[in-house]
């Protein structure tokens, strides 16, 4: 259920914002947007320490595909996060969602693997979806790239990461491919609608509006067309399509345009009989998770915890 008002830290980034007069997406040209967002979530000077991280390439379908690799304590084969970062599919990079990574690679003890998959709209859907679906089927083929666990890969990801997220879970399926155990979606947008009661919020409550998701959207999409398509828009598989799917972790909190959508995606998948843990965070907003530093959000690391937890369950249930 959500809150009447949202988080006191949350409402205090909010007027910090606004005092600042940052911009929302929707009103800047895309590299305007892009700046922003590196500049908003730029990763401390003083990182949460992993045992170890370096950037890599590997081939796909687009050439060279840059990745981060994360690093866990312990002793190798590991478990794999393929990880997909957010940004409405236009922005967003590796350092953006640096600190997401690092948090969620001590908390399931795993390899993190960050995706830099193309963006909108240079390359629009759906060379998001295909990028992060090679990097899994890399990784399940060649596990050794990153001391990894070709049985136990699971996919994840934020905001338009989980959607690629989702949508690669459906893919690998589909095709076939890696029997990935496990789907992390944090507040993803799951449809293109526009018309759940979450739209109709105070925008003064929100730091993601619906200007900005349907900004995004058309620069995702190159056809209106695209929009039926589940590997675009999750929520659009009908019922039995979702039958097989690995288990989910679905987040969403209360001060979203997305959260009905995300919802409704947590319901079709566990009515499709997919085990699934959702987690509802009634008085907080979109982006929520990366809110790990100063000002520090409470919540945020509950939820990466809880993420570490699914995923360590999940990972637990291929032995």
């Amino acid at each position: 259920m959500t809150a009447s008002q949202p988080d006191p830290v949350v409402r205090t980034v909010l007027a910090e914002r606004k005092k600042r007069g940052i911009p929302p997406f929707s009103e800047l040209s895309v590299a305007d947007a892009r700046r922003l967002l590196a500049e908003l979530w730029a990763p401390p000077a003083d990182r949460e320490p992993v045992v170890a991280v370096r950037d890599e390439t590997v081939d796909g379908p687009g050439g060279d595909l840059p990745i981060r690799i994360y690093t866990p304590d312990g002793s190798p084969p590991f478990p794999v996060l393929v990880y997909c970062h957010g940004g409405g599919w236009v922005l967003g990079s590796l350092e953006t969602d640096d600190g997401i990574c690092r948090a969620l690679t001590n908390a399931a003890n795993c390899v993190v693997v960050s995706v830099a998959y193309r963006l909108a709209p240079e390359h629009p859907f759906p060379a998001a979806v295909e990028d992060c679906y090679a990097v899994a089927e890399r990784l399940a083929e060649i596990p050794e790239l990153v001391d990894g666990d070709p049985d136990r890969i699971a996919v994840g990801g934020e905001s338009a990461g989980g959607t690629v997220a989702a949508a690669v879970a459906q893919l690998a399926r589909d095709r076939g491919g890696p029997a990935l155990v496990h789907q992390v979606l944090v507040y993803a947008p799951t449809d293109r609608s526009f018309e759940t009661a979450s739209y109709d919020q105070n925008p003064e409550w929100l730091i993601f509006t619906k200007a900005d998701i349907e900004w995004s959207w058309d620069h995702y999409l190159e056809s209106d067309l695209d929009d039926r398509n589940p590997y675009a828009a999750p929520l659009r598989a009908c019922d039995r399509d979702l039958r097989g799917l690995p288990s989910a972790t679905i987040l969403t909190c209360g001060f979203d345009v997305l959260r009905d959508e995300g919802d409704a995606y947590a319901d079709r998948l566990a009515d499709a009989g997919v085990r699934v843990d959702h987690r509802q965070y009634g008085d907080l907003v979109h982006g929520f998770i990366g809110m790990l530093d100063e000002p520090a959000l409470p919540q945020a690391r509950d939820a990466i915890a809880a993420i570490g937890r699914d995923l360590c369950a999940a990972f637990d249930r291929t032995r």
